[in-house]
């Protein structure tokens, strides 16, 4: 059935993500992010860092990226593009299955995602 989340609330909850960067660890990351419902063949997430986040990408769909608060660059990679974004609170994308795409909030962002599963991550410079 449906119901209502606050998503403040559960931002209450987490614990902002410092430093963000390739080797943050899977534990840190939890701690920084939550699910808030399952959505399609994925879930809705929402949490807070600052840093450079590793590449991910998502084959099952395309990525919807809601900025809460903060801002981000967000660079989206295509097979022979790269687009930067620049987001901030109230903004959103969409970001294409099968993209790889990275955030980077020197100053710290609160992001909600819908985000198909699986996610693959690569710390590689470029992972095309």
């Amino acid at each position: 059935m449906p119901k209502t989340i606050d998503i403040d609330a559960v931002l209450n909850t987490l614990t902002p993500l410092r430093n963000r960067s390739h080797d943050t660890s899977e534990e840190e990351a939890r701690a920084a992010f939550a699910t808030l419902a399952p959505f399609n063949n994925g879930a809705v997430f929402t949490g807070s860092f600052d840093g450079t986040s590793p590449w991910e990408r998502h084959n099952g769909g395309d990525e919807l990226v809601h900025i809460l608060k903060g801002e981000t660059r967000l660079t989206i990679l295509s097979e022979k593009t790269e687009n930067i974004l620049e987001l901030k609170e109230g903004m959103m994308t969409v970001v294409p299955k099968g993209c790889w795409h990275r955030f980077h909030a020197p100053d710290g962002v609160t992001v909600l995602t819908a985000t198909p599963q699986p996610t693959e991550h690569s710390t590689a410079e470029d992972p095309r």
